[in-house]
């Protein structure tokens, strides 16, 4: 075995000795969805009678756990899916923590004091990191219902990101990308003016995963996460399978 493959060979073995978390939710045709889009629908085409077992899968690219590339907003960058370069999609993981503060509020934005109350205890935000927002709403899968959370009026209501907070991990703290469990960047009973959240992570040259799932899984910080995607033709976006992983006992140390 030459020295370049050996090399391979052990930093395989370490990964897979690290402990490994699926961000992703398993969705299909009654999962949590956008409520501006139809249920997907998963029809199956041919199966083991006819020599081979086949599916056709219909559904809008913003379904399930899935990634939005800035021209999803932002039709001056003009960056899809298959734009995005793969080391952009491996970056340093850190996970700021709100979901005690939304069981009391679902309506609870994240704030720059929760983030520098965050940093106090954990560390500044490296430049480069894909920050997380973990609200527990992933927990809600797989009730439509739930997560939309609507009161009598037929207004949603759950967590999100503040324009504030947003600013300060991309220009104070240089992060790179950011991700959350529900629909939206921007908290359900902020929206009258629209995403602006969302707007201002996209058309600033960002990408973010909506959806993410087991959060509550992952360490504050030390994790680093995998955002796997396929390659169609100019998507807006499109479902990922994203994963964290990270040293358990480094973990538990701390």
């Amino acid at each position: 075995m030459s020295v370049q493959a050996s090399s391979v060979q052990t930093l395989v073995s370490k990964l897979k000795e690290q402990t490994w978390v699926d961000l992703t939710h398993s969705f299909g045709p009654e999962s949590p969805r956008f409520p501006e889009f139809q249920p997907a629908e998963f029809k199956t085409l041919f199966t083991h009678a006819d020599g081979f077992f086949v599916k056709e899968y219909t559904f809008p690219g913003q379904y399930g756990t899935h990634i939005d590339p800035p021209v999803h907003f932002y039709k001056d960058d003009e960056r899809y899916v298959e734009d995005l370069a793969l080391k952009d999609l491996v970056l340093p993981l850190v996970v700021i923590d709100l979901h005690q503060e939304v069981a009391e509020n679902p309506d609870r934005s994240l704030t720059v004091k929760d983030i520098q109350a965050w940093e106090k205890k954990h560390g500044e935000i490296p430049a480069g990191s894909f920050v997380a927002l973990r609200t527990d709403w992933g927990k809600r899968w797989p009730s439509q219902e739930k997560f939309e959370n609507k009161d009598t009026h037929g207004q949603n209501h759950y967590p999100g990101w503040s324009l504030e907070a947003l600013r300060y991990i991309y220009e104070t703290r240089h992060a790179s990308a950011n991700g959350h469990e529900t629909f939206d960047t921007d908290t359900a009973a902020e929206q009258q003016d629209g995403l602006v959240g969302e707007y201002y992570v996209l058309s600033h040259g960002h990408y973010q995963v909506e959806l993410l799932d087991n959060l509550d899984r992952v360490p504050a910080t030390g994790a680093v996460i995998f955002i796997s995607v396929a390659k169609p033709e100019k998507a807006p976006g499109f479902p990922v399978r994203a994963f964290a992983v990270f040293d358990q006992a480094k973990d538990e140390k701390h």
